[in-house]
C-alpha cells in the first residue's frame, strides 16, 4: 500500500484521484509523486522516477486533449516535472494510457474540468505557413530545427557534430568512434572509390563530405538547407584542408541543377520530405545518379502493423520537427523501386539509434548550464523530453532506422555490387 502524505485541498484531492484513475494498478508502484502542497505518496516499489505536479492546474493541461501536445507541453512550462529515469517515466505514461480503459475517459475529463485552468504557454512552438513540402515551407522547418546556436548542438554531440544514429559496432564504446564508425559503413556500403563524384543530401555540418575526401579519396558536394550548418561545414572544410575536394552548398535538394554523380548518400534526412513528394525525392537522386551507381537512403521509419506511418504532430510537429513524416519501410521501398531503383540492401539499426540518443541524453544533462547559456532552459527541457521519448520509442520497436542500397543498373543488367556482404567488414 502505497504511503500519502498530504495536507487538505481540493485541487490535490482531485489531482490525485485522477492520477489514481490514470494509472490503475500502477499507482505509486514504481514510481513516487509530488504535488504543489506538499502532498507526496511514497512508492510501493523501489522508485524509478518522481512524478512532481507543480501546479494545481498541471494535470487538467497536461490530458485534455490533444493528448499529443498537452503533457509534452507541460512539462516544458514546469507545470510537471520528472525527477530520476525519464524513459521509465515516459513508458509508465504511456503504458497506462495504452490500456485505459474508454468507458472510464468521461468521468476522467470531468474530473479534470473541475482543476484550475491554465494560463497560456510562454511560447506554445512554432507553426508553419504556406503549402507542405514546399521549398519555401521546408525551408523555414529545417531552420527552426537545426539553426540553432552552434555551442547548442557542439555541447551535446560528437567532436565532428554529426547529428544521426551512430554505429556501435564490437569494440566502439564512445560516441566518436560511433559516429566515425557509422560514416565508414555508410561510405563502404556505396563502395565510395577514389576519384568518384559522391553527393551528400542533407549535409549537416559537413562530417560525412570531409571523411570521404580525406579517407576515401572522393570529391564530394554536401547540400543543406540550414544556414548556420552550411556556415559551420564550410569553416571544418577549411580548417580540415580539403576545400580542393569538398564544398558545400545552401541548396534544396529538388535544385541540383543535372549534376551527376557516382554516389549518393542522404543520411537523416529522408524524414523531413514527406509521404507525397517521396517520389520527386528519389526520382532527383535517381536522375543525378550515374548509370550503375549506388544510393544509400539512411531515415527513420514508423513500425507498426497497420503501416500508416506517422505523420508529425502535437508536441513533436510544435516544438520539435515541423512537418516532419516517418513512413513505413515498405512505402519507402515502393518509392524508390517506382523511379527504377533495384533494392540490394536493408539494414535495421533502431537499437544503435536507442544508444546513439541515450548518448546525447547523458551529455545533455552533463551540460545543462552550457546549453541554457547558449539558448534558454526552455529549449533545455524541449530536447530533454524529445531525446527520452524518442530513446524509448528506438528501444521498444516504435521507430526503426533503415539503411537501405538502392542501385541504378545499367540498362537493367547486374547491378554494380559485389556478389556478398563480406567487403564491408573485411
Amino acid at each position: 500500500m502505497a504511503a500519502v502524505v498530504t495536507r487538505d485541498n481540493a485541487s490535490a484531492d482531485r489531482s490525485l484521484s485522477i492520477l489514481r484513475t490514470l494509472f490503475g494498478e500502477r499507482f505509486a508502484r514504481d514510481f513516487a509523486l509530488e504535488l504543489w502542497d506538499g502532498t507526496r505518496v511514497e512508492a510501493s516499489a523501489t522508485p524509478l522516477f518522481t512524478l512532481k505536479i507543480n501546479e494545481p492546474f498541471a494535470l487538467r493541461a497536461a490530458f485534455a486533449p490533444p493528448l499529443d501536445l498537452g503533457p509534452g507541453r507541460a512539462f516544458v512550462e514546469k507545470w510537471l516535472d520528472i525527477e530520476g529515469d525519464i524513459e521509465a517515466a515516459i513508458q509508465t505514461m504511456e503504458g497506462a494510457m495504452a490500456v485505459f480503459p474508454r468507458l472510464a475517459l468521461p468521468k476522467m475529463i470531468a474530473q479534470l474540468l473541475l482543476l484550475p485552468k491554465a494560463p497560456p504557454a510562454a511560447d506554445d512552438g512554432v507553426r508553419l505557413e504556406g503549402r507542405r513540402h514546399s521549398k519555401k515551407r521546408d525551408a523555414a522547418a529545417i531552420g527552426f530545427h537545426y539553426d540553432q546556436p552552434i555551442a547548442f548542438y557542439r555541447s551535446f554531440l560528437d567532436s565532428r557534430m554529426v547529428y544521426s544514429c551512430g554505429y556501435w559496432d564490437d569494440g566502439v564504446h564512445t560516441l566518436d568512434d560511433a559516429q566515425v564508425a557509422k560514416i565508414d559503413h555508410t561510405l563502404r556500403k556505396v563502395r565510395l572509390r577514389p576519384g568518384e563524384r559522391l553527393l551528400d543530401i542533407g549535409c549537416g555540418w559537413g562530417a560525412l563530405v570531409i571523411r570521404a575526401a580525406q579517407q576515401f579519396g572522393a570529391h564530394a558536394l554536401g547540400v543543406t538547407l540550414s544556414r548556420r550548418q552550411h556556415e559551420e561545414a564550410q569553416r571544418r572544410i577549411e580548417e580540415a584542408g580539403v576545400g580542393d575536394k569538398v564544398r558545400v552548398e545552401l541548396r534544396d535538394y529538388r535544385d541540383l541543377r543535372g549534376e551527376t554523380f557516382d554516389k549518393i548518400v542522404s543520411v537523416g534526412m529522408v524524414e523531413h520530405v514527406g509521404r507525397e513528394r517521396l517520389g520527386t525525392y528519389f526520382r532527383t537522386v535517381y536522375d543525378a545518379l550515374r548509370d550503375g551507381g549506388l544510393f544509400l537512403n539512411h531515415g527513420i521509419t514508423q513500425q507498426s502493423r497497420d503501416g500508416k506511418g506517422y505523420r508529425v504532430s502535437g508536441f513533436m510537429d510544435r516544438y520539435v520537427f515541423p512537418d516532419g513524416d516517418l513512413v513505413s519501410v515498405d512505402t519507402t521501398l515502393r518509392g524508390a523501386e517506382a523511379v527504377g531503383f533495384e533494392v540490394r540492401d536493408v539494414e535495421n539499426l533502431r537499437e544503435h539509434y536507442a544508444r546513439t540518443l541515450r548518448a546525447w541524453y547523458a551529455n545533455l544533462e552533463n551540460r545543462r548550464d552550457e546549453i541554457i547559456a547558449a539558448t534558454d532552459e526552455r529549449t533545455y527541457r524541449i530536447w530533454k523530453i524529445y531525446m527520452a521519448g524518442s530513446a524509448s520509442n528506438f528501444w521498444r520497436g516504435q521507430m526503426g532506422l533503415i539503411q537501405t542500397l538502392l542501385a541504378k543498373t545499367e540498362k537493367g543488367g547486374p547491378a554494380n555490387v559485389p556478389a556478398t556482404r563480406r567487403d564491408l567488414h573485411a
